[in-house]
């Protein structure tokens, strides 16, 4: 995972790209594991209770679900990487579908930092990015909050200066 600060290109023009933090990954596996585990239980016990002890078998079914989202959510967390660069910000993701957003900063009309009470307790917060149209609005989840709040900045300092170039 590469980290780098803005608009810095090697001498190919490859964009320095900045991976999500691991606390992120950590946040995330926590909430799989305590609610599909909550699940297994519940599903234990009233099976067990409500169809004979044959049927609470079937509990292992969201514990299964932990294993394979456990590494799912490590190869998702893998796939989110950002890079600024001098006209615009790109935004990767995805592992069976990728998808690469790139906002120029000169369309962006609000920048936005967000922190739900998980995130908060994790330590995270969200950089959302609002442009006219819709479809190109795009979110950068799991960042540190001093980092989200240098980019937001730094975002909407060169949004101004490119639109007021329009």
């Amino acid at each position: 995972m590469e980290t780098g600060t803005a608009s810095q290109d090697d001498a190919v023009g490859e964009p320095v790209w900045t991976g999500l933090p691991p606390g992120l990954l950590t946040m995330r596996r926590l909430l799989l594991v305590v609610w599909l585990g909550l699940l297994a239980v519940a599903a234990g016990v009233l099976l067990g209770l409500f169809a004979g002890p044959g049927w609470a078998a079937f509990a292992l079914l969201p514990a299964v679900l932990i294993v394979w989202g456990w590494v799912g959510l490590g190869r998702n967390w893998r796939s989110w990487r950002y890079a600024e660069r001098a006209d615009d910000l790109l935004i990767s993701r995805g592992v069976l579908w990728r998808a690469e957003t790139i906002v120029p900063y000169g369309r962006m009309q609000l920048v936005e930092v967000t922190s739900g009470p998980v995130e908060r307790h994790f330590g995270l917060a969200t950089v959302q990015l609002h442009t006219a149209a819709a479809a190109t609005d795009a979110t950068i989840p799991g960042l540190d909050p001093a980092e989200a709040e240098r980019l937001r900045d730094r975002l909407t300092e060169l949004g101004e200066a490119r639109s007021a170039g329009l």
